[in-house]
C-alpha cells in the first residue's frame, strides 16, 4: 500500500525535513511520516516529562479489540505490513496487542517479545546517555564535541561557533542529514562498511553552510557523532554503553545492537516495497543514529520509567531530557525528543524507519499513557498515525481512501546502450545533486549524502525500486537526448533535470 499524496518517511528522519529537502531517499530517518491526510496530527516527535502526576486525565487508550481491528485492517485488508505489535502502558497497567506474522513465509504469530529494528528511536537512547552523563558530571551539554574526539580530527566551525553535545542532540549542529562519503558496495546493507575513519574524514573536510545553532535540520550524522563521542568519553563502544547505563538498569534484556542468540529466535523479518523480504542493516560508525533492536515489552519498560510507574536511577536524566526545549517549525525539540500538540493533546514521541521496519514510541504525560508500535515493514503508510491515534483517538488514522495497493512491477531486460544513455548527473528541485550510473542490467541512483538505490527497468524508459515505493520515468527531447526524469515517490512527483 502507498499513500496517494505526501511523502513516505526516510529512515531516522522527520517528515517535515524530507518535505523541505525534496530528497529522493534518506534511509536513516529514522524518521518520518506518510500522507498529507495526517500532516496536522503527525510528526516524528517527542518526549515530555511532567514533574508530578497528581493531575490525571480522563483520556483512555482504545480497547484491545479496537486496536486489533486497526491492525487487521492494516495487514489483511490494506496490505501495509506483514506484522504489527502495539504496546500500551497506562494507569491500569501494561498490555500488548499483536497481529500478523514474523515473516511473509513464516506464519508464527508476533508477541511482546518479538524483536524489531527500531531505527531512529535509537537517538532517544543516545540523548538519554548524554543527559545521564551530564547528571553525573562526566560531560556538560555545552561541551564542544571536539573535546571527545582525537586531536587530528577537525570538527567544522563557522564564525567561531563550535558544535556542542547539545547541538547534536537537538539537531541544530548545521551538520547534514548524512555524510556524503557513504559509498557502499551492497545496496541491501548500505552502511555496514562505514568506518570511524570515514566519519573522521568527512568531519575534517566538511564546511558548515550556516552558523551552529541557527536552525533545525534533522541529522543522522549528528546523532551518530554524539553517540560516538560519548562512547569515547566512557572508554567503551556505543552498544556496550547503552547496555551498561540504560538497558541493564531498566531490565531491557532484548534491546541491543548485536542480536543475542535468544533475540535471533524472535526476530521479525524485515520487508520492503510490496511486502518483499529485505536484509537487516548494520550501521557501522553510524550505529548511535539507528542501530538498536528492541521489543514492545522492553520499550514499555522504558516508557514506564519515563512516566514514573517504575523507579529507576535514570529518572533524573529522563526528566532533564525535556527541561531544555527549543522552538522548531513543527513544535519543540528537546534532548532527543520532539514535542507537539496533536488534537489539543501534548504528545511526546519519536519514530524510526529502516529498509524493513517502522517504529513509534510516544506518550501523553498528562494522561500518563505511553504507546509503542512496531512493524516489520519499512514502506507503506507506516505506524506513526496509529501511535498518535492511540494516544489521542480524536486524531484520525490515515483514511482508507488515501491508500491504494502497490502496483505489481516486473523487471524486463533492456540493452546496455539504452541503460547507458541515462547515466549522468541530475539536479532535484531542492538543488540536491544526484548521480545515476549503470550496473549490469539496472541503474543506481545516489543523491548527495544518500546511499545508492537500485532501479530496475519495467520498460525502456520506466524504472522502479524494489526497496521502496519509488519510480523513475526518463524523458527525452525530439532528438532523443535525455533531458531529465520524473521521480515518483509515495504519491509525490518531481521533475529532475539532467545536468550537462
Amino acid at each position: 500500500m502507498r499513500p496517494r499524496s505526501g511523502t513516505l518517511p526516510p529512515f531516522l528522519n522527520s517528515t517535515s525535513s524530507l518535505l523541505r529537502s525534496g530528497l529522493p531517499f534518506n534511509p536513516l530517518s529514522m524518521g518520518t511520516s506518510a500522507a498529507k491526510a495526517i500532516t496536522a496530527g503527525l510528526i516524528l516527535g517527542v518526549g515530555f516529562l511532567c514533574k508530578g502526576f497528581a493531575a490525571q486525565s480522563s483520556q483512555t487508550a482504545p480497547s484491545n479489540a479496537e486496536i486489533r481491528e486497526i491492525l487487521v485492517e492494516r495487514i489483511d485488508q490494506l496490505r501495509q505490513s506483514v506484522g504489527i505489535v502495539v504496546g500500551i502502558v497506562e494507569p491500569q497497567g501494561r498490555r500488548v496487542v499483536a497481529y500478523g506474522a514474523l515473516d511473509s513465509k513464516d506464519s508464527r504469530p508476533l508477541d511482546g517479545d518479538t524483536v524489531f529494528e527500531i531505527g531512529s528511536i535509537t537517538k532517544v537512547f543516545t540523548s538519554l546517555l548524554l543527559a545521564d552523563m551530564a547528571e553525573h558530571g562526566e560531560v556538560q551539554l555545552t561541551d564542544p564535541v571536539r573535546n571527545y574526539l582525537p586531536g587530528q580530527v577537525r570538527v567544522p566551525e563557522l564564525h567561531g561557533g563550535q558544535i556542542t553535545l547539545r547541538d547534536l542532540s537537538m539537531h541544530v549542529s548545521a551538520l547534514p542529514r548524512m555524510p556524503t562519503n557513504v559509498d557502499s558496495t551492497d545496496p541491501a546493507n548500505p552502511f555496514a562498511d562505514y568506518s570511524v575513519t570515514k566519519l573522521y574524514e568527512f568531519l575534517s573536510s566538511y564546511q558548515l553552510p550556516r552558523d551552529v545553532g541557527s536552525g533545525f535540520e534533522y541529522s543522522n550524522l549528528g546523532g551518530a557523532l554524539l553517540g560516538h563521542a560519548l562512547a569515547r568519553r566512557s572508554g567503551t563502544d556505543y552498544g556496550a554503553l547503552v547496555e551498561s547505563r540504560i538497558t541493564r538498569p531498566l531490565g531491557m534484556d532484548n534491546t541491543r545492537i548485536p542480536l543475542t542468540a535468544e533475540m535471533k529466535q524472535h526476530l521479525a523479518a524485515g520487508h520492503a516495497y510490496a511486502l518483499t523480504p529485505t536484509a537487516n542493516w548494520d550501521l557501522g560508525a553510524l550505529d548511535a543514529a539507528g542501530a538498536l533492536h528492541s521489543t514492545a515489552n522492553d520499550l514499555l519498560k522504558f516508557l514506564s520509567a519515563t512516566l514514573g510507574y517504575t523507579t529507576s536511577p535514570l529518572g533524573p536524566a529522563m526528566a532533564a531530557m525535556v527541561r531544555d526545549r527549543q522552538k522548531i517549525e513543527e513544535g519543540e525539540i528537546a534532548l532527543g525528543w520532539f514535542i507537539r500538540s496533536h488534537g489539543g493533546v501534548e504528545i511526546v514521541s519519536h519514530g524510526g524507519t529502516t529498509a524493513g521496519y517502522r517504529s513509534f514510541i510516544g506518550y501523553d504525560p498528562k494522561a500518563r499513557i505511553g504507546v509503542v508500535v512496531l512493524s516489520n515493514t519499512g514502506t507503506g503508510a507506516g505506524v506513526e498515525d496509529i501511535g498518535i491515534h492511540l494516544l489521542n483517538p480524536r486524531v484520525p488514522l490515515i483514511a482508507r481512501e488515501n491508500l491504494e495497493p502497490d502496483k505489481e512491477r516486473k523487471e524486463i531486460p533492456i540493452d546496455s546502450e539504452t541503460l547507458a544513455q541515462y547515466a549522468g548527473r541530475y539536479r532535484f528541485p531542492s538543488s540536491q545533486m544526484a548521480n545515476i550510473t549503470r550496473e549490469g542490467g539496472h541503474l543506481l541512483l545516489q543523491a548527495e549524502g544518500e546511499v545508492k538505490i537500485a532501479f530496475y527497468p519495467e520498460s525502456p524508459q520506466d524504472f522502479f525500486a524494489m526497496i521502496m515505493d519509488a519510480q523513475i520515468t526518463f524523458e527525452t527531447d525530439n532528438k532523443g537526448k535525455v533531458t531529465g526524469m520524473l521521480f515518483f515517490r509515495g504519491g509525490s512527483r518531481q521533475w529532475v533535470r539532467r545536468i550537462e
